[in-house]
């Protein structure tokens, strides 16, 4: 891949335990560079999330890639709910690790994520992999942010509505500022691509992609072990095994390698309540009939139905595992 047709990433990102291992996919995947991180709360504060990313740049030699601090809660509503739980209170399984200061840019999320558009119209992609809180601050300052990137692909929605009888994983990332993901939602964009929980959900790192991960003896392979353990304490009350979805892995893979998807329906997204989750939700059903109910306009947006898990994961792993010699860090 030449120069000319590197990918160029900006990433937002809550930085968990599944965002930390996307980002480490990014950095050792051919013809992409990573532009920028922007940080928002979910999995674990901004703060966190700032020093999460700091730390995982710094493991990949990418120590140059500014980091911008973001919104540390909802635009409106109950303050931040944190995914302890399921992260650690640190949002990298409490691992204690060693880790330098972060020294995040003085220049914010949104600023940012509007000056990279303006300079660079039509270059960059948009990773979006926690609360969409600092995207709608950057539509506030500038209405047609999203039509100067490229593409723009999410983690988070639930896809379109689903099979009678058939249950929805949480929508957390949306949950967590339902109003920032109705401004996003409704945005203008060149190119949008929901990657939900219906697709990434299913995306399963086995008891043997956890072996295989295990068993290199390298920096970056040992810590995405370490966290990755510590996402199996949570995952192992879910299905009784030792196995986690691979989220925020499966939407990068997605941007940098679109043939994965094998269908998709196009149409508006919006956010709604039933009173006991908020998802966003593509308002067709999953054979593409419209819904029997009334919903707002919103510009197209490319809902991914079905995607090749296998040839992901297998990608995701040989990237994981040979991170360290791919990015030429030491033992």
């Amino acid at each position: 891949m030449t120069a000319a047709s590197t990918r160029r990433v900006v990433i937002d990102t809550d930085t968990g335990i599944d965002d930390a291992l996307a980002v480490i996919y990014l950095a050792a995947s051919e013809g992409v560079e990573i532009v920028a991180c922007t940080t928002t709360f979910g999995n674990c504060s901004t703060a966190h999330a700032i020093e999460n990313v700091s730390h995982v740049l710094r493991l990949c030699g990418l120590d140059e890639v500014p980091v911008h601090p973001g919104r540390e809660g909802p635009i409106s509503g109950e303050p931040a709910k944190h995914s302890w739980f399921v992260h650690g209170h640190d949002g990298l399984g409490d691992q204690d690790l060693d880790r330098v200061p972060a020294t995040p840019s003085a220049e914010s999320a949104a600023d940012a994520l509007v000056r990279l558009g303006r300079e660079n119209p039509g270059e960059l992609d948009l990773l979006v992999l926690g609360a969409q809180s600092n995207i709608a601050d950057a539509v506030a300052i500038d209405p047609d942010v999203l039509t100067r990137y490229r593409s723009v692909v999410i983690m988070g929605g639930s896809g379109p509505y689903a099979e009678p009888g058939d249950v929805m994983e949480v929508d957390a990332n949306v949950a967590a500022d339902p109003q920032a993901a109705a401004v996003m939602f409704g945005a203008p964009r060149a190119h949008m691509v929901m990657v939900g929980v219906n697709v990434t959900t299913p995306t399963i790192m086995d008891e043997e992609f956890i072996a295989r991960l295990g068993a290199v003896d390298a920096p970056i392979a040992r810590f995405s072990h370490a966290v990755t353990e510590a996402y199996l304490d949570f995952y192992q009350e879910k299905w009784g095994r030792r196995i986690c979805a691979a989220h925020d892995g499966l939407a990068a893979g997605v941007m940098i390698h679109p043939e994965l998807v094998r269908t998709a329906l196009r149409g508006p997204v919006n956010v709604r309540s039933d009173g006991f989750a908020t998802r966003a939700r593509l308002m067709r059903t999953v054979d593409d009939k419209p819904t029997v109910f009334p919903y707002e306009d919103a510009p197209e947006t490319v809902v991914v139905t079905e995607v090749d898990h296998a040839a992901f994961l297998a990608d995701f792993l040989e990237k994981l595992v040979t991170a360290d010699e791919r990015l030429g860090r030491g033992a």
